[in-house]
């Protein structure tokens, strides 16, 4: 399925591409990820924690990035994850762009994404909005982080965020509330 997502970012596109290259410091922006590993220069590890109600996941994530256009602001990532105990898998072609917006940038990102198992049963207009939400939380974290580095060069000083599993229960209900909203509208 294909999930279009963009927000803005109050730093020029030259900070907001520094930063998401920064793959310690980004990683943890993403709600429930938590960078684990790098296997070289273009290939990492992760992993992404998920709680669902009483139901908890946790997912190991080879993250590689296939192309990186610098004078564009453009990458492509593949991501390959796998739920510990069997109960899905799911394989990412993320491209994220970043362009120029006002006095900052706009940062737009193209996900195809394939579930499989337990993971695929929810809807695909569940998954869109789950998506939505976490993409809201990431971009949140990721302007938090600009804000603590005005350079947007990377700061020793500042370790990255700890992981917290992301509350799929709470996205779940966050996305049910604005499919409900937006068919009352």
């Amino acid at each position: 399925m294909r999930l279009d997502n963009s927000f803005e970012a109050p730093a020029p596109p030259e900070q907001v591409w520094a930063l998401l290259n920064d793959v310690p410091r980004v990683v943890p922006c993403m709600p429930g990820a938590e960078l684990v590993g790098q296997v070289d220069e273009t290939t990492w590890k992760a992993n992404v924690k998920v709680k669902l109600g009483p139901i908890a996941m946790t997912f190991a994530a080879d993250v590689r990035q296939e192309e990186a256009d610098a004078t564009a602001h453009r990458m492509r990532l593949v991501a390959d994850a796998r739920e510990a105990r069997g109960r899905g898998m799911a394989k990412a072609n993320i491209e994220t762009t970043v362009n120029p917006s006002g006095s900052g940038s706009t940062v737009d990102i193209a996900t195809d994404l394939d579930l499989s198992g337990a993971v695929a049963q929810y809807g695909r207009g569940i998954v869109k909005d789950v998506a939505g939400q976490l993409t809201k939380q990431f971009a949140d974290n990721l302007r938090a982080q600009l804000a603590d580095s005005p350079s947007g060069a990377a700061d020793e000083a500042l370790p990255p965020p700890a992981a917290k599993p992301v509350s799929g229960l709470r996205l779940l209900l966050r996305a049910l509330l604005g499919r409900f909203r937006r068919k009352e509208g």
